[in-house]
Formats: C-alpha cells, sequence, structure tokens
C-alpha cells in the first residue's frame, strides 16, 4: 500500500482541476512534518493535506482534518505565511513520474515585487520532506526536515541551498512511447522473478501495480524471466500498455479494496485492482477521498504510537524492575519457609543443653522431633554461651517468620503492580485518539509514575472533568440482539463498571488476564448464551491473550463487583462467578462491531 506514480499522477490531475488558480488564504502547520494550505477556489473552499510522514506521507484535499493546531505556529509555519499566504497557485506538476509533487505559487514579497516560490513535495518513505525554494533559482528557501552533510553527503536540504532531485534511478519512464522490443529487452536485463522485474525497471510503479499487470496478462508473476515465452512477453506488453494508456488519458478508477470478513484493508490505488476481485471494493471519483479514508485512522495510530514511546519505555522499565522485584522477593519467602528448622535447632539445644559447652562449633544430637529419631549436628558460635546459641536459632526463626507475613504481603503489592502496568500497556495499544493517549498520561502522572509537564490549554480542557468521559468506549451489538460496551483504558473501564452498567447487566473480565471491561447491557431480559460467548470472545480480543486459544473469562452480575477504597483506576474484585473459555476471533469482532 503506497503512493505510487500512478497514484501521483491522478493526485496532481485532481489539483490541477480544483485547486489551480486558487488562492492561499491561511496556512497551518498540525503536526512538525504535516502543513495545511487552505484554498479559495472558483467559490469552493479546499484544505488540502501535504504530510512528510515516515510512515504516511501523502498529499491529497481534505473534507473532514480536524487536527488541532498547536497554540504557537512553528517556525517553518510562519515561513510558509511569509511567503506563500495569500498567493496564487500557478502550477501543479509531477515531477517525471515520480512520487515528487511540484506547485508553484505567485505571491507579493517584502517589496511589493511579484515572485513564484515553488512548494516541493517529495513522497518517499522516511526520507519524505516539504521544500519551499525560489522558482528563478531553486534556492532553498527552507524545509520541514533539514538534511545537514552529517545525515547525507549525497544531497543536503538546507536554506541557501540549490534543490537538486533525488539521484536517478535509471529506470524507465512508463508514460513515454515504450515499444515491445524495448519493453521486452528492458525486463531481459533483470534477473529474477517477473513481477519484481517490472517495479524494478520501470518508473513509479510499485509492487503491487506489477502484480496487477501480470494478473491482467494471465502470466504467472513468480515466474522466472528466463522461462518466460514470447507469448508471456506480449501479452504482459499489452496489459501494460493498455493500463498506461488508461493513465496518460487520465482515465482512473479510485479505489478501496476491503476483506469483509475481517473489516479490514487490503490496498487502495487510481486503478480497479482485478487481481482482488474476490474481495469488495469502495469506489470514488476522487482519489483525495480514497487517500483520505484510508489515512483517517493509519495515520492516527502512527502517531499515537510516535508520541506514546516515551510512555511505553517507561512503563516497561518499570515493569523490567518489578519482574525481577518480584523474583527476589519469591526467593526469600522460599528461604523464609525454611523457618521452622531453626525453631527446631533452639529447642534441641535448649532440650541438650547440659551436653553444649561454650567453645565448641557444632554439636550432634538426635532430633525427637523426627519420626525416625535421626540424629542432626546443629552449628554453633563458640564464642557464645549455649544459651545464646539457643536465642540465636530462635531470634533467626521469629525474624523470617516476620519476613514471611511481610513478603506474602509485599509480594501481593508487586503482582497488583505488574498487573496495573500491564494494563496500561494494553490500554496505550488500544488508544484511537489523543485525549485517549492524555487520559492515560493525566492517571499515569497522579499516581507518580511519570512527571507531568504544564499543561497547555487545550491539554487541560481535553483533561478536564474527570469523572465524564471525554472519550468513548467501543460498542458491539450481539448476535441477539443485545448491547455490548468494551473500555478501551482503565478510566473507561471503571466509568462503565461504576457509572453506566446497572446491577443485573452482565460483567466480563478475562480471568488473571490483564485486559477490558466488558458490559452486556441486559435491560431486564435474559441473556442467551450465544450472548454471553460473544462478550467473552470480546474480553478475550481486548486484551494480553488476544493471540491465545481457550482464554478465560470470568462474568458475573455487576451487583457483584466492588471496587476497593484507594485502589487503582480499572481494579475491582468479584468473589461469585462464572467462567467462559474462548478463542479470539477477529472477524467476529468486526461483525459484531457497530459502524459509525
Amino acid at each position: 500500500m503506497a503512493l505510487d506514480g500512478l497514484v501521483i499522477h491522478s493526485i496532481v490531475d485532481e489539483l490541477n482541476s480544483k485547486l489551480l488558480g486558487g488562492k492561499i488564504d491561511k496556512v497551518h502547520q498540525p503536526e512538525n512534518d504535516e502543513m495545511v494550505l487552505h484554498i479559495r477556489n472558483n467559490q469552493e473552499n479546499f484544505k488540502l493535506i501535504l504530510s512528510a510522514s515516515a510512515s504516511n506521507p501523502r498529499v491529497y484535499i481534505a473534507n473532514n482534518s480536524k487536527k488541532e493546531n498547536p497554540i504557537n505556529a512553528p517556525m517553518f509555519c510562519m515561513l510558509f505565511r511569509k511567503h506563500i499566504q495569500g498567493g496564487n497557485i500557478v502550477g501543479i506538476c509531477q515531477v517525471d513520474f515520480e512520487r515528487i509533487i511540484k506547485i508553484s505559487v505567485e505571491s507579493f514579497d517584502e517589496l511589493k515585487e511579484k515572485t513564484t516560490k515553488d512548494i516541493i513535495i517529495e513522497i518517499m518513505g522516511r526520507h519524505s520532506n516539504i521544500i519551499l525554494t525560489h522558482t528563478s533559482d531553486d534556492k532553498i528557501i527552507d524545509s520541514a526536515k533539514r538534511i545537514p552533510p552529517s545525515i547525507s553527503r549525497v544531497r543536503q536540504i538546507l536554506p541557501g541551498m540549490s534543490y537538486t532531485l533525488p539521484p536517478e534511478q535509471d529506470k524507465i519512464n512508463p508514460l513515454e512511447n515504450i515499444s515491445i522490443n524495448e519493453f521486452i529487452s528492458t525486463l531481459n536485463t533483470f534477473d529474477g522473478n517477473i513481477s519484481k522485474a517490472i517495479y524494478s525497471k520501470f518508473l513509479g510503479i510499485s509492487p503491487i501495480i506489477s502484480k496487477e499487470i501480470c494478473f491482467r496478462a494471465n502470466v504467472d508473476e513468480k515466474s522466472n524471466i528466463k522461462d518466460m515465452s514470447d507469448d508471456d512477453f506480449k501479452c504482459l506488453y499489452n496489459a501494460f500498455s493498455t493500463l498506461f494508456d488508461d493513465i496518460k488519458s487520465n482515465n482512473y478508477s479510485p479505489s478501496i479494496v476491503i476483506d469483509e470478513n475481517i473489516d479490514k484493508v487490503v490496498d487502495f490505488s487510481c486503478v480497479n485492482l482485478s487481481l482482488f476481485s474476490g474481495l469488495s471494493f469502495i469506489n470514488n471519483d476522487s482519489m483525495s477521498k480514497i487517500l483520505e479514508d484510508y489515512y483517517k485512522t493509519k495515520d492516527i495510530k502512527d502517531r499515537i504510537h510516535q508520541r506514546s514511546s516515551d510512555l511505553r519505555k517507561s512503563i516497561s522499565i518499570k515493569l523490567d524492575r518489578l519482574y525481577n522485584k518480584l523474583k527476589k522477593q519469591q526467593e526469600e519467602l522460599a528461604v523464609s519457609n525454611s523457618a521452622d528448622k531453626y525453631k527446631i535447632k533452639g529447642e534441641l539445644l535448649t532440650s541438650y543443653i547440659y551436653m553444649v559447652e561454650k567453645g565448641m562449633e557444632n554439636i550432634e544430637v538426635s532430633n525427637f522431633y523426627d519420626p525416625e529419631y535421626k540424629n542432626i549436628t546443629i552449628a554453633l558460635n563458640k564464642n557464645l554461651t549455649p544459651s545464646e546459641n539457643a536465642q540465636k536459632y530462635f531470634k533467626r526463626y521469629s525474624k523470617m517468620k516476620t519476613a514471611k507475613v511481610e513478603l506474602t504481603h509485599q509480594i501481593q503489592i508487586s503482582e497488583e503492580e505488574i498487573d496495573y502496568l500491564e494494563n496500561i500497556i494494553l490500554s496505550i495499544e488500544n488508544c484511537e485518539n489523543l485525549a485517549e493517549l492524555l487520559d492515560i498520561r493525566e492517571e499515569l502522572g497522579k499516581f507518580g509514575y511519570i512527571k507531568i509537564k504544564n499543561k497547555n490549554k487545550k491539554e487541560v480542557k481535553l483533561a478536564a472533568k474527570p469523572s465524564k468521559l471525554t472519550t468513548k468506549p467501543h460498542e458491539f451489538i450481539s448476535s441477539d440482539g443485545f448491547k455490548i460496551l468494551v473500555g478501551k483504558n482503565n478510566k473507561q473501564n471503571d466509568f462503565l463498571t461504576l457509572k453506566i452498567a446497572e446491577n443485573n447487566d452482565i460483567w466480563m473480565h478475562t480471568k488473571n488476564i490483564p485486559g477490558s471491561h466488558v458490559i452486556i447491557k441486559c435491560e431486564g431480559k435474559e441473556v442467551p448464551d450465544q450472548t454471553i460467548f460473544e462478550g467473552g470472545m470480546l474480553a478475550a480480543y481486548f486484551s494480553k491473550g488476544k493471540l491465545s486459544s481457550k482464554v478465560p473469562v470470568d462474568y458475573t452480575n455487576k451487583k457483584n463487583i466492588k471496587k476497593p477504597n484507594g485502589s487503582k483506576p480499572g481494579m475491582v474484585i468479584y468473589d461469585t462467578n462464572s467462567t467462559v473459555y474462548v478463542d479470539p476471533n477477529e472477524e467476529l469482532v468486526a461483525k459484531l462491531k457497530i459502524k459509525e
């Protein structure tokens, strides 16, 4: 799934039809590597997204972008406002057939003279960038990501330097007129399978388009070049030519391919991907709409993953320390379990004290606590009196007995803290938006696991009113029509269990496994076994046991759930429950999910 040369070509065509001649009214920078241009053209308003994200670089016209902008505009944003805000878009093009888009903007400079600047968006994975240059001499004004010599000796991107295109890949532009002989001879220079040969030798073709060409030509994509017949090459050339004739004439079929069984996006493209004919397609005339639908959740998840990296690292370090601490506590407990032997030695010394003389290093006596009355050797401190040696053993017994009680308590505390932090890790994985991540940060800060920095106004607003939910839990409908709610984090878990659930609703949670609270809303009806099974499956799926089988899930009425005073968020106790064993099923989760 990539923005290849074909998708870029279709995006540029769409941008030309909608934005060419438009005026840039506003410029925002919601992320360090993302710009948003508000453009007015033909009495319509457009929002153009330019992203140089390492994982999701893209360019498209957005309809529903709701990202929050920082209170203070970054320097790169201010630079854009200075040079292009108020300007008119006079040109939009794709550079060769590369994944590079150039947008030319005409505006007035400080001397009120009309000048042209170029916004160059390079969509190249982790090397993606947004670069602002002077059109007249290609001098770089600045870029979203500066590339000094310490990062790349081949190509630097720094203010004042001349902009140069990325190094050529020695590939043929498929939009040029290519004869069948040239096509065959180009492929024959590659040693490997035919699919890889196509995207390795022709510009702007992604692996999925290469497979599509093979599929249309009825040629096995894994066939080796050396094993190809003349007819195979001829069929490939016809499929290749037909596909790129459509691209040249701007005849696109933007679509997303979806596997409905698991409600998962398989791929997207600006051409009809007939190799996925067995799956479902969402078609649209706008390539921008396709990209927006595809990236709206993927980008958010990736951004959350990036922003939560420090949290996950901090929690992982604390968990490692707790695992080591628990291991040592359990080892000490195992030692303290042998406390009785010191009591026995003390009592034996007391009984045989008449045999003990000061200066002895050990004594062998008959152990009348042993059913077989075997002899036992007792070590002595020669500097102590017989009575003091006996008292030494009694003191050691008393100390180990006290340690056993304390260690048992401390082990319980360690295990509870481990469960809590493992739940936090799971909650971070379940985050679907920034507000949910802020809930977790606020909770960890409250309990002293992380230091809370000074919050800006927007974060304060999101974190306000902890008694109310600022985010939504997962919602499902069972096959019997019962509503099932699943918490994404501890705050939601507590709210669902203590505020939303009624006494006769069914509460579910994986047995001794970190996971989400699940509530089945009964509404006075008897809950069928199938709904119990589906609720249990959801509890298993949204738990640490997601990849396991036969996961035990406890369930009981909400009235049996109690939250101890002073316990951490998400922690509850219960003693009356039943247990169901289930296998997490992603396909069933997708089927039960309420579509938004």
